[in-house]
């Protein structure tokens, strides 16, 4: 999986490379300088998208068992920081994610479950908003190969959805069973409880149908949100594009970055993808460009910080404190010098402060 990730790492830099080579960097550095100020409000927009993002996976917890909200939101902002700039599947995150949850006394078996959940809800919300751009551009007249690549695209992913589902259910429960006696000799799966206890998890989440629908109405408009970066970005640069041409050109772009997830932050898929989405409303290849350098922009600017933050709780969990959540609380952890070495009695050995995986005590 590592030389794949770095072929598909090596591929991306060379598209990349060849697209700005053929766009002129000149033409492209001229339309990245027109958007002056857009570029700091996309910055904003991701912030905000983030951030919302993780109010979305708040909603899935249940009553008397909700974490911080402040806390759900810092870890979010992990998952985006690890998935976007490290060299890791777009999954990596979210599952250091469900980790981190449980350095806020979240129980291992629900910080995990709730990830599942909060990773079904996303795909849903993706699969639904692609869907939303792919009937838009057909109502503004769009055809062509744009339109069957992507219908054929969902008729793909709408089956892999329905077995990411199934494998959160009984179906699946077997399944990690079986797999787990035949490789780990029968021992509990320690990372998130013992199987049976996870999926418990699952279904109770899955049987709150109001908090899921609110997850899922959450999620819809944060992809919304997400539509300002496109339209701030273009309008910015000088091209007359309507909100409903932005939901097209995010929509198919998200999901050509999330069929290109094995490529770290989809080099080169991006760039090619926004330069198709963008030249179906006239605007050139170089403007396209600018476009998705502004959106690497924002990729850094939220990742970086997101990334200090998963340090800052790392530290103040090994010195037996509950981490702290917000972004700016974490750039202080993180200069501060360190006070504590390693308490052991506060971080069990599989390194989190983790409640036991029913709650309830051994």
């Amino acid at each position: 999986m590592k030389r794949l990730t770095t072929l598909g790492l090596i591929a991306g830099l060379c598209t990349v490379i060849g697209l700005f080579v053929s766009s002129g960097p000149e033409a492209v550095a001229a339309a990245l300088w027109a958007s002056g100020w857009g570029a700091v409000l996309v910055v904003v927009a991701r912030f905000v998208a983030v951030a919302w993002a993780g109010f979305g996976w708040w909603i899935v917890f249940p009553r008397g068992e909700t974490p911080l909200l402040r806390a759900c939101i810092g870890v979010r902002f992990v998952r985006e920081g690890v998935n976007t700039l490290l060299p890791v599947a777009q999954v990596g995150g979210d599952l250091i994610g469900a980790r981190l949850l449980t350095l806020h006394r979240v129980p291992g078996a629900l910080a995990g479950a709730s990830t599942l959940v909060d990773l079904m809800v996303q795909a849903l919300t993706q699969f639904l908003f692609t869907v939303a751009g792919l009937g838009i551009l057909v109502a503004l007249g769009g055809d062509g190969p744009i339109v069957h690549y992507v219908g054929l695209g969902l008729v793909v992913a709408a089956p892999a959805l329905v077995a990411f589902y199934l494998v959160q259910r009984r179906f699946g429960q077997s399944l990690l069973q079986a797999a787990i006696d035949r490789f780990a000799g029968g021992r509990e799966w320690r990372i998130f409880g013992a199987v049976d206890v996870l999926f418990e998890r699952l279904r109770a989440l899955y049987a709150a149908r109001g908090r899921i629908v609110a997850a899922i109405g959450t999620h819809l408009f944060g992809w919304i949100i997400g539509t300002l970066e496109v339209w701030i970005a273009l309008r910015f640069m000088g091209y007359e594009v309507g909100f409903l041409e932005a939901i097209v050109i995010e929509s198919l772009a998200q999901a050509v970055r999330g069929a290109a997830f094995a490529v770290p932050g989809a080099l080169g898929a991006q760039e090619g993808g926004l330069i198709a989405l963008c030249a179906v409303f006239g605007i050139p290849a170089e403007a396209a460009l600018a476009l998705s350098l502004i959106k690497r922009l924002a990729d850094l600017a939220v990742g970086l910080p997101s990334l200090m933050l998963w340090h800052a709780m790392e530290r103040e969990a090994d010195q037996g404190r509950t981490p702290a959540a917000g972004i700016g609380a974490a750039l202080r952890t993180w200069l501060r010098p360190g006070r504590a070495h390693l308490r052991q009695s506060h971080v069990p050995a599989y390194g989190y402060a983790a409640a036991p995986a029913d709650g309830k005590g051994e």
